[in-house]
């Protein structure tokens, strides 16, 4: 298939879609009166011809503001209906919106607006000493939260009066499927953010490709709550709202995730791994908290019913009449209400992705009742380009491609993708598109990985950040890593070490809910990072969990020594991308110190030893 070659969208009318403005037209005809964006509670509810309504009237403001086709917007904020309103406003008019992260700081916006030219920014009151601290071309801010100096409210926009000669009709009807619908930064891990460029026909043709593996139309629902400025967010909930209908409810905050969770009872859930692993310590929080032994008993033995049919599951194998008797009545008696309880009841997709997730994760959620479908993508890929199915459960793949995309590898084991859903370049870097997309339209991603003789992917690590110790020895950090958390809900993150070195070390680092949950079970609630971190019961507990990693790992990759750092690692700090990545080079760099105690013989009580 040829980068030109007319790409579609069966739609619900029965229109063939090629665009993001074609599909919404169309959506908002299906269901005029029903709810099309929400925030939790119904606090505020815009329906699809409200939705419709208000977008032709942000695009004449923005127009009689000078925006155009190709003119890029700004966004920063955070989720919430205004962003989509915006956003498809903006693709109306054939321009091309994009959202920065809210946790940038006045230099990386400089950056990300340089790059992009902007001259409009939308954003809220809390952002605007941000954006205003950067020297950046912005002639004309909106603020969608009231009014500021110097700033345009959403709601003076909205009755601004059309350019004379504005048709809006005939302007989204202008825009092609190789427009430009979206730039995507990139974390900036191995250097500064690319800006990912991302075009209507990408989106139509991921959009297509899912639809072959997950059912969604104006009866389901899902929540936004990862960055709009993450593709994950942009694909799988604004994207398949405009195209397939989907209901979104809007969680400004990600902490509120599990609150969210049972108001809303989401039929479509994407989480990143660490969302996972939250939920999963957040049941065996409320499980170690039952003070009726009879009940927690029953739990236990109610998860253990699920987990052993999920291994049976996993491993091809019947799990007996006995054992499915006990399931049954495991799901009948705890499971079903489990699921109830953390809103996950009436999920028929649930996904990860963004990271690498520990298998007992997957293994934990498929004993509960809610399988999760692991997938692997790039912004540079649109999202998924592989993905694990209910057919196709693989657990440690990230399964096959989906339709459309092939996948190869090179000499090194580096997985090269091709297909209608890779980006059209990196925004003014030729050189760099030229590095990654070769001529014949293979992209390198980055990625080492495997491939099985079914097709399944397996990817191993990212290609730069894998360890080479000083005998030469290959290893995966993320697998060492993922062995820790998964040991434990304590553990919020690891960093492993060892490049170069003689061992495996790592710092460890408490997650701080269930901290907070220890915290309250050794009667000092109060207690901060630094003070648990210290304590000799939260100490052991760490340990037995390195230990339990270091049992699936070969030798040469178990943590020989680590330290517990005490403090915690916010997405977008210095330790952490906004997608919660380890940003590797600037933790060496800021632990330096104690990365060399790790190395040193001497003795010291913050490096715990298990040679």
């Amino acid at each position: 298939m040829t980068q030109t070659e007319q790409i579609t969208f069966p739609h619900e009318t029965g229109a063939q879609v090629a665009t993001l403005p074609e599909a919404f037209q169309q959506s908002i005809t299906v269901r005029p009166d029903a709810v099309a964006l929400r925030t939790v509670g119904g606090i505020q509810e815009i329906t699809w011809a409200e939705y419709g309504r208000r977008v032709e009237a942000i695009a004449r403001g923005l127009a009689a503001i000078g925006v155009g086709p190709g003119d890029t917007i700004g966004i920063m904020l955070t989720n919430r209906p205004e962003f989509h309103l915006v956003d498809t406003a903006a693709l109306h008019l054939g321009a091309i919106p994009f959202s920065i992260y809210n946790t940038s700081a006045p230099d990386q916006i400089e950056y990300l607006f340089g790059n992009a030219e902007n001259s409009v920014v939308v954003t809220e009151q809390v952002f605007l000493p941000a954006i205003r601290a950067a020297n950046t071309n912005v002639t004309t801010t909106i603020v969608v939260d009231g009014t500021a100096t110097d700033a345009m409210s959403l709601a003076d926009l909205e009755q601004t009066a059309a350019p004379e000669g504005f048709d809006f009709e005939a302007s989204w009807r202008a825009v092609a499927p190789e427009d430009l619908a979206t730039l995507i930064y990139t974390s900036g891990t191995t250097g500064p953010p690319k800006g990912v460029e991302i075009t209507h026909r990408n989106i139509i043709a991921e959009l297509a490709a899912l639809a072959e593996h997950v059912e969604a139309g104006f009866d389901d629902r899902v929540i936004s709550y990862l960055p709009a400025a993450h593709i994950a967010d942009r694909v799988s909930s604004h994207a398949a709202n405009m195209v397939r209908g989907i209901q979104i409810t809007t969680v400004p905050d990600p902490r509120e995730i599990a609150a969210a969770l049972p108001e809303v009872r989401p039929t479509f859930f994407f989480g990143v791994p660490r969302v996972w692993q939250k939920i999963r310590a957040g049941i065996e929080a409320k499980m170690s908290e039952e003070s009726s032994p009879v009940k927690k008993n029953l739990a236990a033995w109610a998860l253990g019913a699920g987990a052993a049919a999920a291994r049976a599951q996993l491993e091809g194998r019947d799990p007996g009449r006995v054992g499915a008797l006990q399931h049954g009545l495991a799901d009948k008696l705890v499971l079903h209400k489990v699921r109830e309880a953390i809103g996950m009841d009436q999920v028929h997709f649930a996904g990860s992705g963004a990271a690498a997730i520990p298998k007992e994760v997957l293994e934990f959620f498929l004993g509960l009742g809610v399988p999760v479908l692991e997938v692997w993508g790039m912004s540079e890929t649109t999202g998924v380009s592989t993905m694990t199915t209910s057919e196709n459960l693989k657990i440690g793949t990230v399964g096959k491609t989906v339709s459309g995309v092939e996948a190869k590898l090179a000499d090194d084991g580096e997985l090269l993708i091709r297909g209608p859903v890779v980006m059209r370049g990196y925004r003014k870097q030729p050189e760099k598109t030229a590095e990654t997309i070769d001529a014949d339209g293979w992209l390198a991603t980055g990625d080492i990985a495997k491939i099985d003789d079914a097709g399944n992917v397996t990817i191993v690590d990212r290609k730069k950040e894998l360890i080479i110790n000083e005998s030469g020895k290959n290893m995966s950090p993320t697998n060492i890593e993922n062995a820790m958390k998964a040991a434990s809900s304590l553990i919020g993150q690891v960093a492993a070490i060892g490049d170069g070195r003689p061992y495996i070390s790592a710092l460890v680092v408490l997650d701080p809910d269930a901290a907070a949950a220890r915290a309250k079970m050794l009667n000092i609630p109060d207690a901060d990072m630094a003070t648990l971190s210290s304590r000799r019961e939260v100490i052991d507990e760490v340990t037995a969990a390195v230990r339990q990693g270091n049992s699936k790992l070969s030798r040469v990759e178990q943590v020989k020594r680590f330290t517990i750092v005490p403090v915690a690692w916010d997405p977008g700090g210095d330790e952490l991308t906004p997608t919660m990545k380890l940003r590797r080079n600037p933790i060496a760099t800021k632990y330096a110190e104690r990365i060399g105690k790790l190395y040193d013989d001497a003795p010291d009580d913050e490096v715990i030893d298990l040679r």
